[in-house]
């Protein structure tokens, strides 16, 4: 008993210590305020937020070579800062000599703090380092205020070592929001620093 009330204890401890990330406050002190005023909303909580990031990779030979998916395993995990889950084929493709059940991929998907850690540094760090960036896509919203974004190599991620890489490959980024309409969706990305292909920029202090 005393044992899990120390155990308690130190979670609480490390909570309180663990910093408030930079996006979530940004978001709670100046994007609800804007988006309250831009599309005039007359209650808090109608103002729309990020509620979860995917990240999603996938592997057609992940069945054949398990070498290659454990690499990718590892570079999202080390990408995401969590640990991400071996994604399986739902059907069986007598094609491609899929069985259900088969692995495919990986995929993590990010929530609270971690997720805003993410959405930080995918703006201010990997972006940047996109080639021949001209800014994000603004046509890849799906009609329900949610955003996928394909990246063709992983190595914009800083966090990647290109000498440990076994391959370059891409991946889809789902930017998942309570928003109903695309517009307010992509107000929301902008407001947090999203840099939108023919958009200024909205600066993070």
């Amino acid at each position: 008993m005393a044992k899990a009330k120390e155990k308690e204890e130190t979670k609480s401890v490390a909570a309180k210590a663990a910093p408030e990330p930079r996006l979530r406050k940004h978001y709670m002190d100046t994007v609800r305020n804007n988006l309250m005023k831009e599309f005039e909303f007359s209650n808090p909580h109608q103002v729309p937020m990020l509620s979860k990031i995917v990240l999603n990779v996938g592997l057609g030979e992940a069945h054949k070579n398990a070498k290659a998916l454990d690499a990718i395993v590892e570079e999202l995990s080390v990408i995401a800062g969590q640990r991400p889950v071996i994604t399986r084929a739902k059907k069986a493709i007598s094609n491609f000599s899929l069985r259900a059940g088969m692995p495919v991929g990986a995929s993590v998907t990010l929530r609270g703090p971690t997720m805003f850690e993410f959405l930080d540094r995918f703006i201010a760090l990997a972006v940047p380092r996109i080639r021949d960036f001209r800014g994000l896509p603004t046509k890849s919203f799906d009609g329900r205020g949610n955003y996928t974004l394909g990246i063709k190599e992983q190595m914009i991620f800083p966090e990647v070592d290109y000498d440990k890489a076994e391959r370059v490959h891409g991946m889809d980024i789902s930017f998942v929001t309570t928003a109903k309409r695309d517009d307010v969706a992509r107000a929301l990305l902008r407001e947090m620093g999203m840099p939108f292909r023919g958009q200024t920029p909205v600066t993070v202090g």
